[in-house]
């Protein structure tokens, strides 16, 4: 009975670390995928190019806000 105790927390724990990687690897991918496609238009519309930079700077922000979240939720929700 204890050892499943201790076997379903580490489990939960394992769980929790992988959910926090998965969210924080798929922010990395989401936030380099902006700079990307900020990078693309600019270079076509050069006039532009400071809109595309602070809308590409607004989106980051909420990816990483976005990011922190689920971390916190797989942290805690273990």
């Amino acid at each position: 009975m204890i050892l499943q105790a201790v076997a379903g927390a580490a489990l939960g724990k394992a769980g929790a670390a992988l959910g926090a990687g998965i969210a924080a690897v798929a922010a990395a991918i989401g936030i380099g995928k902006i700079g990307q496609a900020a990078l693309e238009a600019g270079a076509r519309q050069p006039e532009k190019a400071d809109h595309y930079r602070l809308t590409a700077i607004i989106v980051g922000a909420l990816v990483e806000g976005a990011c922190l979240f689920a971390i916190l939720v797989c942290l805690i929700g273990k």
